[in-house]
């Protein structure tokens, strides 16, 4: 089998995505970092993590996380449709009475499509899921009480090499699944996110 192609260069389009980053014209409720980007899945890849109400990157949030990475193999793997992918994370705490809501998992995909229209990311080959967790404590963790979680992870296959678009609507996703509203037009809160926090 013939050795994979690497490029001689790192994609310009990483570089452009560092300069976006580095403007700080990212939301002003989320820190974005570059962070270690995994290396035996492509030659090249990125990665950011997004936290919720300005924490510094290393203690994730307490009201949300999210995780970026852009993927570049010029040999196009097969199932990704293209030379690029991105591979997306995003978590953030529940009301318990929201995390029952036969639907929540439902509309958060449908943010996820919604932000990448309304940010012009052009793509194909999404898949992911949504999931959430209910959690009551027991034992000495009873004092807990009852709790709930929200996780989307989600992949797709940029149609361009501008990354920007990509990230601007999973940065989006991050902080509505953190209770913000959504910071572009045709991105809707379709239902009530979570109680008032004290």
């Amino acid at each position: 089998m013939p050795e994979p192609r690497v490029p001689d260069a790192e994609p310009e389009a990483f570089a452009r995505l560092r300069a976006f980053v580095s403007t700080g014209r990212t939301r002003t409720e989320t820190t974005v970092t570059e962070i270690p980007s995994p290396s035996r899945i492509a030659p090249y890849s990125i990665a950011l993590a997004a936290d919720v109400s300005g924490v510094v990157h290393g203690v994730d949030s307490d009201l949300g996380t999210g995780r970026f990475i852009a993927l570049h193999d010029p040999d196009e793997p097969e199932g990704w449709g293209g030379a690029y992918r991105i591979v997306t994370f995003a978590q953030a705490p529940l009301e318990p009475e929201i995390g029952v809501d036969e639907f929540v998992a439902d509309v958060t995909w449908s943010w996820l499509v919604d932000a990448l229209d309304a940010h012009g990311a052009r793509y194909a080959n999404a898949s992911g899921t949504a999931t959430k967790i209910i959690s009551r404590g027991y034992g000495e963790l009873a004092t807990q009480g009852d709790g709930a979680q929200l996780e989307l992870r989600a992949s797709w296959t940029p149609l361009d090499d501008d990354l920007t678009p990509h990230v601007q609507a999973w940065e989006e996703i991050v902080a509505m699944l953190a209770g913000l509203p959504p910071a572009s037009d045709g991105v809707s809160l379709l239902a009530p996110r979570r109680l008032a926090r004290d």
